[in-house]
């Protein structure tokens, strides 16, 4: 089985950048993708941001692209979101995922003034 925690959200400026980070934990190995995900408010189903696969391959949801990069550290088993231009309608749990169906248990992301 595989573990992610998330971390680096928190409060941040409209026009702002942050990076979250997602370290992986326990069969590695088997992973074979990664990805980040956002739900908006309670209730509302998570919405895909990015991904990246073993191999290096990053996909974009088309109205992030751009302004959300994922990268990661296979080093440190730990895959990143860098987001930025951060708008009010940004704020959200981010959750990281891996092979689409492990979650780790999200951070929250607010963007205000």
């Amino acid at each position: 089985q595989v573990q992610l925690v998330e971390s680096w959200g928190g409060l941040v400026q409209p026009g702002g950048s942050l990076r979250l980070s997602c370290a992986a934990s326990g069969k590695i190995s088997s992973v074979y993708a990664m990805g980040w995900y956002r739900r908006q408010a309670p209730g509302k189903q998570r919405e895909f941001i990015a991904s990246i696969s073993s191999g290096g391959v990053t996909n974009y949801a088309d109205s992030l692209k751009g302004r959300f990069t994922i990268s990661r550290d296979t080093a440190k088993n730990t895959v990143y979101l860098q987001m930025s231009s951060l708008q009010p309608e940004d704020t959200a749990v981010y959750y990281c995922n891996a092979n689409y169906a492990v979650w780790g248990q999200g951070t929250q992301v607010t963007v205000s003034s």
